[in-house]
């Protein structure tokens, strides 16, 4: 007589549940990776796109301007830099895109995330030909950018000097 070899129904609800366990435990985790990915992956992005602007000042001996834009054509007035931005010699010293404009890169939109300015780099942020950074009235423009995926927090902070650095910041930061 030949025996077979096969599962009961307890044996197969008990894996069941032990593999839900470890997945109820992984799943958070896991979250968390994904938006502190997506917030460096941001991150990054913007500071190309800052020190872009800043070689390009230097390269061209003329203001280059990071602004926050909808279309990748002009400057938009209200949100943040989520829904995109573009780097481009200012040759009014405006910091508005002319005809007379030229438009260096076009950063797509960071969807699912917040990319704030504080009220000196709410709008743009602009290079001078010496690479230090300042607002079109001539004041000088430090400020921080927060960006916010979910519960992770960065702040790239421009210093005085138009240098951007990344800072953590606290969950819950982003309301």
């Amino acid at each position: 007589m030949r025996r077979e070899a096969a599962f009961t129904l307890v044996e197969l609800l008990v894996v069941l549940v032990v593999a839900a366990i470890g997945l109820s435990l992984a799943i958070p985790s896991f979250r968390t990776l994904v938006q502190g990915n997506r917030a460096a992956t941001a991150v990054n992005t913007f500071i190309t796109a800052l020190m872009s602007a800043r070689s390009e000042a230097i390269k061209r001996g003329q203001r280059v301007t990071v602004c926050k834009s909808t279309d990748g054509a002009t400057c938009a007035a209200s949100g943040g830099y989520e829904q995109g931005f573009i780097v481009f010699v200012d040759v009014n010293d405006d910091a508005t895109v002319s005809d007379a404009s030229l438009v260096l890169r076009v950063f797509d939109a960071l969807p699912g995330l917040t990319a704030r300015g504080n009220t000196h780099v709410a709008d743009y942020v602009s290079y001078l030909p010496s690479g230090l950074n300042a607002k079109t009235s001539g004041a000088i423009q430090p400020g921080t950018v927060k960006i916010c995926a979910g519960d992770v927090v960065r702040h790239v902070a421009i210093s005085n000097t138009g240098r951007p650095r990344v800072e953590a910041g606290a969950a819950g930061d982003c309301s």
